[in-house]
């Protein structure tokens, strides 16, 4: 069974909020499951770092914003392929807030991500051109935060993109399945799993 490394690791908590459980405007099924997962996990660490979705009303990932297009479609972006989604997560709403039921007190850092209109963010780490910074890299290597334990909302793709730019950082990145779920798109989840273990994420059923 893995051990925490207390001052070396950190619990990295993927976008539980209110918009991905039941009842949301992009719910991930069976969402909700995830808090006290997460709740009882973050015990055990004392480090604790969540994202929180963001957009503004009006961003260009939405659906609603390309009158040709569903949600769900794919569609070509400066930045490059980009998936079509429901409103969600807009700033100030009660569908962006973390869901009730987490314990987040604790948190050492919130990293706001997708706040910039013109490009969709799912990474903890960049947004989805692959460049530009939210500044977590930075901000656990000033720490010498090295491990990072990731759960969350949603696998295959949050979590699956934190995932793997972690490890593209050089950061040891490690999926918790118990604190995850997935929306499996097209296949999504199948193909997140199979770039892990390209990439080196390491992928456990829970921790103890």
């Amino acid at each position: 069974m893995m051990q925490v490394r207390a001052e070396e690791d950190v619990l990295l908590v993927i976008d539980v909020q209110n918009d991905f459980c039941p009842g949301g405007a992009l719910a991930v099924a069976d969402g909700d499951a995830v808090v006290p997962v997460i709740n009882r996990l973050a015990r055990q660490f004392a480090h604790l770092v969540l994202t929180q979705d963001w957009h503004p009303a009006g961003h260009s990932s939405f659906a609603s914003q390309h009158p040709a297009a569903a949600p769900f479609q794919n569609i070509a972006m400066p930045y490059g392929p980009q998936t079509l989604w429901p409103d969600h997560c807009v700033q100030g709403t009660p569908g962006a807030t973390f869901h009730p039921g987490l314990v987040a007190d604790r948190a050492e850092l919130i990293i706001r991500k997708g706040f910039r209109r013109e490009i969709d963010s799912y990474s903890a780490f960049f947004e989805n051109d692959l460049t530009t910074p939210t500044g977590l890299a930075g901000y656990l290597r000033e720490r010498g935060l090295e491990r990072l334990f990731l759960v969350g909302l949603a696998t295959d793709f949050c979590v699956h993109y934190s995932a793997m730019d972690a490890r593209r950082l050089g950061f040891e990145a490690i999926v918790v399945d118990a604190g995850c779920r997935a929306i499996d798109l097209a296949g999504s989840l199948a193909a997140a799993h199979a770039q892990w273990a390209e990439a080196g994420v390491q992928r456990i059923a829970d921790l103890a």
